[in-house]
């Protein structure tokens, strides 16, 4: 996270991708859980919601792969990552923070190469069969005694 001039975060994706806090929007709600008194009046649960379908500070290439990758968690082009396990508002928004930071970073990521299929080598064919036949012998040699 790269600290904004205005004082909040910025969220750095990748070397070259950062989410400028103006494309975020958090709405802030009731907590359940423990907070004592507090629970009752303070919004400490926080939901950030980052609109991934008409963001400028992602490249297309890398958008269209997020689109993609996240489709089930979309809604209308959109993504909401809740927080509400802290007692304090800014310890949520940190946590819905990063945790968005890891889902765009998770679904940024490249493809891996695809695989090239090899062929066993003769070593290999030939380890297999002397196992399978002396398996076979130690499976003869359960038969019955015939004397």
């Amino acid at each position: 996270m790269v600290k904004a001039p205005h004082g909040f975060v910025e969220l750095v994706v990748s070397g070259r991708v950062v989410v400028p806090e103006a494309e975020l929007e958090e709405r802030f709600s009731r907590s359940s859980g423990p907070g004592g008194q507090g629970v009752n009046t303070a919004d400490s649960r926080v939901e950030l919601t980052f609109d991934l379908a008409a963001s400028s500070s992602i490249p297309e290439p890398m958008r269209a792969r997020m689109l993609q990758r996240l489709d089930g968690r979309l809604v209308d082009g959109r993504i909401t990552v809740s927080a509400s396990e802290h007692r304090t508002q800014l310890a949520n928004r940190r946590a819905a923070r990063d945790r968005l930071t890891e889902i765009l970073r998770e679904a940024a990521t490249p493809p891996p190469a695809p695989r090239r299929p090899t062929r066993p080598t003769r070593g290999s064919k030939e380890r297999r069969l002397q196992a399978k036949r002396s398996r076979s012998e130690v499976k003869r040699g359960r038969g019955r005694f015939t004397e």
